[in-house]
């Protein structure tokens, strides 16, 4: 992941609106406190990163440039933590000691995970940002902005980065597997693409795991060095739930789960998208869903697994009735 981190804006492959709005910031010497928030994966830290290191000079990145993640403090519990080890960083005017080249501009904050910053961190936090402001620029990475005390966000220029498209995933996958001579299916690669759902950094993860499980990266290898059901898998899980009495399907499923050694939560997570695929009869398709909104639920909040998965089990089968019954 590190090995192919882009290294300038002109190397990241998405979110171009944004990337051109802070080239123009960088350009005009007009760079803001920025906000930089959206799911993990997707740019964000590598974007600043880049603008750091367009900003500054390689000799002197390490005086001007400090990169803290939040998560080490134990949850950010007291803002003094990020600034008492570093008492001239920020400092309302450059130390003497500096060379001459470091006496223009103004220093980089980056605050990575700053969602985890209680919130009176985020409180002392608001009154730094104003009284540095003239020489220092902070720059706030999160994946919620709900998060974010308002104060904050409206001291902030924010950026949202969505998750990765398809289209803009494979070419760089496709790079990362040309340089490393990986050996990759178009099965494999589009499963990759899909189990990445947007991040960039589980995809290449999964890719080199997957590669040095099993040599070749196909569908089957990818869904099973990441622990994920087969479509095959669940076809026949929804097969069983479908079309076999309540003591089958019970007994099969959980043999397969043991076998594979697969959870509950991602099967559930496929048996969603087919049932958004399936044209079930709306009232049907609705109980359907809520019903497995509620083991997720409780799933969710630690119950065993052979009970909700017996419940799914029955929610199937009242459906079948249903059909049947409309039909």
């Amino acid at each position: 992941v590190e090995k192919y981190r882009p290294q300038a804006l002109s190397e990241l492959v998405s979110h171009r609106d944004i990337l051109s709005t802070v080239q123009r910031f960088i350009s005009e010497d007009r760079l803001p406190h920025l906000l930089l928030y959206g799911p993990p994966g997707t740019g964000k830290t590598s974007t600043i990163l880049a603008c750091a290191k367009q900003l500054y000079r390689e000799r002197e990145f390490g005086s001007m440039v400090l990169e803290v993640s939040i998560q080490g403090w134990g949850g950010g519990s007291g803002w003094e933590k990020a600034h008492t080890p570093h008492p001239p960083f920020p400092g309302p005017k450059p130390p003497p000691f500096f060379p001459p080249f470091l006496r223009k501009g103004f220093k980089l904050v980056i605050l990575d995970e700053a969602d985890a910053m209680t919130q009176d961190a985020q409180n002392a936090l608001r009154r730094v940002i104003e009284k540095f402001t003239e020489n220092t620029r902070f720059c706030l990475i999160c994946n919620y902005l709900s998060k974010i005390i308002p104060a904050l966000q409206s001291r902030c220029t924010r950026f949202r980065f969505g998750p990765l498209t398809p289209e803009l995933m494979v070419p760089r996958l496709q790079h990362v597997i040309q340089e490393e001579g990986v050996d990759v299916t178009e099965d494999g690669m589009k499963a990759l693409v899909t189990l990445s759902s947007g991040d960039m950094r589980r995809a290449l993860n999964i890719l080199q795991s997957t590669t040095m499980a099993f040599g070749k990266v196909t569908e089957e290898n990818v869904y099973t060095c990441t622990g994920h059901p087969l479509k095959s898998d669940i076809a026949n899980i929804l097969d069983w739930m479908l079309n076999q009495d309540f003591s089958t399907a019970y007994r099969k499923i959980m043999e397969l789960k043991t076998l594979k050694g697969l959870a509950l939560q991602d099967i559930l997570t496929e048996i969603h998208l087919f049932v958004h695929r399936v044209d079930f009869p709306p009232s049907v398709r609705i109980q359907l869903l809520i019903k497995m909104a509620d083991i997720e639920y409780r799933l969710a909040a630690g119950t065993s697994e052979k009970i909700q998965l017996s419940s799914l089990i029955a929610a199937f089968q009242v459906t079948r009735d249903l059909i049947v019954a409309e039909a």
